[in-house]
């Protein structure tokens, strides 16, 4: 029987289990079918760097175990190639397996990875770097910032839920001038997000009902708020409107799709994408239709 070959980047810094058990339990669960090259992350040391030299080694699969910026970091090395993403998380949010229904239990992915399908999914580039989540501008760059290491071990998904209502209060609003198809349109927004893939829990990165990975096209959200209280309203509605996901009807969220998009603020916001702060606006988005091969479940 021929076994396939394949990197396992392996963050031992993710989530809040122990690392060394799981890695075990992966290396079990995989090895007899898989010949595993393990390598772990470092500080000094890119991450995607780890991935292209694995694909400069001739891997049939290259697998990221760790939170969503590991992830990120080694499907970055995997846009336009026909390697295809295994992915075992083990962060705090785990965004990007819940937008594919990847489990985020160990055994669940490494099932995935031995016998799923491969996937064809969208990538994007912001400002030319690897975006395969989102980027959020204004409020949602601030919450990621609030929820720090200790908070996100403690309270997962909900630091960030915790961490954006703190900073409600404080955000201000910004002019935001948005460029799409040569047209230009221009308003107020206390955020707005800009999805490739996003589940349910990316409370700002809903998209018309959804977002949708394989369509070619970005969701962009923004909420564009004049009072607190029509804020409180707004964000409350996104968030239900998550949960059962279905669009938030509200008069303050506002829905595009287009394939790229320039978003230009007053005054500069921070940016972060895919869960890091990557500095400010001005950012250009644009998405790369099919740029990603991603190991899932068989439906």
């Amino acid at each position: 029987m021929s076994t396939r070959s394949a990197c396992l980047i392996f963050n031992p810094c993710s989530g809040n289990g122990n690392p060394e058990a799981e890695l075990k339990q992966i290396f079990a669960l995989l090895e007899p079918e898989i010949t595993l090259d393990i390598r772990y992350t470092k500080a000094d040391l890119e991450t995607s760097q780890l991935a292209h030299e694995a694909i400069a080694r001739g891997v049939d699969l290259v697998i990221a175990s760790g939170g969503d910026g590991t992830v990120s970091a080694v499907a970055e090395a995997l846009v336009n190639t026909e390697i295809p993403l295994g992915v075992i998380p083990r962060g705090t949010a785990n965004a990007f397996a819940s937008a594919l229904s990847i489990p985020t239990n160990i055994p669940g992915a490494c099932e995935t990875i031995l016998n799923g399908l491969i996937r064809a999914i969208d990538a994007a580039t912001c400002n030319g770097k690897p975006c395969i989540l989102l980027a959020g501008i204004g409020w949602e760059a601030e919450t990621v910032e609030q929820a720090d290491r200790e908070a996100k071990n403690w309270f997962g998904v909900m630091a960030y839920l915790v961490a954006g209502i703190e900073k409600l209060w404080e955000i201000q609003s910004f002019e935001v001038e948005l460029e799409m198809d040569g047209e230009i349109s221009r308003l107020r927004a206390i955020a707005v997000t800009v999805a490739n893939a996003a589940p349910a829990t990316s409370v700002l990165a809903q998209g018309p009902g959804g977002v949708i990975p394989d369509d070619g096209l970005l969701d962009v959200t923004i909420l564009s708020t004049q009072t607190e209280m029509s804020t409180l309203g707004a964000v409350s509605s996104l968030m239900t409107g998550a949960l059962r996901g279905v669009a938030s009807q509200h008069n303050d969220v506002l829905y595009l799709r287009t394939n790229r998009i320039k978003v230009t603020t007053n005054p500069p916001q921070k940016v972060t994408v895919d869960g890091e702060i990557t500095g400010t606006t001005p950012v250009e988005i644009e998405c790369i239709p099919l740029g990603l091969k991603v190991m899932v479940p068989e439906i």
